[in-house]
């Protein structure tokens, strides 16, 4: 990126001769009333092709810094100017311009989704001498469920709501969530901060598919990379800039009875559900929903027995089946929190599990979350406790990660 600033400034210091006390030439020229403009910035994308969504910008009018006070009567010019300050300056600032997957360095594969995505999910391998990519699983972009898992009736949740009416029908599924979880920003919508559970409309909601309340279920919104490391294997970085509170992808597999398990499962891509169980917590605390209580179709569905008092009922195996998420490193200190959702039913023990982004996170950086494990919580077969050692790399690392 190539940036060049253009100011009047040499033009005002000229002497007032020069402009021959032309007032329409000193309005154009910003030294009219001291309007104090730095005129404007030009970007100049160099990349062979830029993001979509800015790709025919060339140059942008930007670092506004002007006495609104002085622009009496002209209301346009402020609307825009402070629109351009606001939103496309820090757009391209914080790096929304990508390189387009051929142009990457080191590419292997370009899309590990096979057109299943959106957006291509571009695999780069600078590492091994060989390149290799990424393999022994088949892409998917939902969960499949396992041939023993029963998956609880979907036939009591839904709403009737038309069109975008979701925000003000009383009886829409988003109501179950007390507040509306999610906030609008920027033509992004955002979860500010981690719930117990999000309640969202779904399948057999009267809305359509560009509800507010189906935010988790958009897909891929920014384009992000497998990307071969040295110590920790594969790992996963995004190319956009991604604001706090944004959607980044759901975590998909097979849905699983724990109990099921092998042993000698490939641990690493087993990921409990434990939103049951985040919910009696909550719930023995009196904070949960103090307005409007969990409808008693959750508990009927929920029941508690021997096999849900200690550990997660189900969980989601990536091992075999599986989308980008599997390839998320873990952190000791992550960019990433895991929500549990709710969209088509009320069985909380088979909630999905959706990652948001915790916050800002430049281009380039890694996505991690914290894996969560329990210390001496793996075992081998022959039930020997298993360690295997965190290389996050955070000041804060716990240096194992089970």
């Amino acid at each position: 990126m190539v940036s060049r600033k253009v100011s009047s400034s040499s033009l005002k210091n000229q002497p007032k001769k020069y402009w021959n006390n032309d007032k329409n030439k000193r309005i154009k020229s910003g030294t009219y009333r001291n309007y104090n403009i730095r005129k404007r910035t030009t970007f100049t994308n160099t990349c062979s092709r830029s993001n979509a969504n800015i790709s025919k910008l060339q140059s942008i009018e930007a670092n506004v810094e002007k006495s609104m006070s002085e622009l009496k009567g002209d209301d346009h010019l402020i609307k825009n100017l402070r629109r351009v300050a606001r939103n496309v300056n820090k757009i391209v600032a914080e790096g929304q311009i990508s390189r387009a997957p051929s142009s990457y360095p080191s590419l292997v594969c370009r899309d590990l989704s096979n057109g299943l995505e959106a957006i291509p999910i571009p695999v780069t391998n600078e590492i091994d001498d060989s390149p290799i990519t990424p393999n022994g699983f088949t892409y998917i972009t939902s969960s499949q469920v396992a041939n023993n898992v029963k998956v609880p009736s979907s036939d009591d949740y839904g709403c009737q709501c038309k069109g975008n009416s979701c925000r003000t029908n009383k009886n829409c599924c988003f109501r179950l969530n007390n507040m509306y979880p999610y906030v609008r920003r920027r033509k992004c919508s955002r979860l500010i901060q981690a719930r117990d559970i999000v309640f969202e409309c779904g399948p057999r909601c009267g809305c359509g598919p560009d509800c507010g309340s189906r935010v988790s279920q958009k897909g891929l919104q920014y384009q992000l990379e497998v990307y071969r490391t040295s110590d920790k294997g594969w790992a996963v970085r995004t190319r956009n800039f991604i604001p706090v509170g944004a959607l980044v992808c759901e975590l998909v597999g097979v849905l699983k009875r724990t109990e099921d398990l092998d042993n000698d499962s490939h641990n690493d891509y087993i990921v409990e559900i434990d939103g049951w169980e985040t919910i009696k917590e909550i719930g023995g605390r009196k904070k949960r929903l103090p307005d409007e209580p969990l409808p008693a179709k959750i508990f009927l569905e929920n029941k508690d027995d021997e096999t849900t008092k200690n550990d997660p009922e189900f969980c989601i195996d990536c091992s075999s089946f599986g989308n980008v998420a599997r390839f998320i490193n873990h952190s000791c200190d992550p960019n990433l929190f895991v929500q549990c959702v709710l969209n088509s039913h009320y069985g909380i023990k088979q909630a999905r599990i959706v990652l948001f982004a915790g916050r800002n996170i430049r281009p380039k950086q890694e996505l991690t979350y914290d894996y969560g494990y329990r210390l001496d919580s793996v075992a081998d077969v022959d039930g020997k406790i298993k360690q295997l050692p965190c290389y996050c790399g955070e000041a804060t690392c716990r240096k194992r990660l089970y």
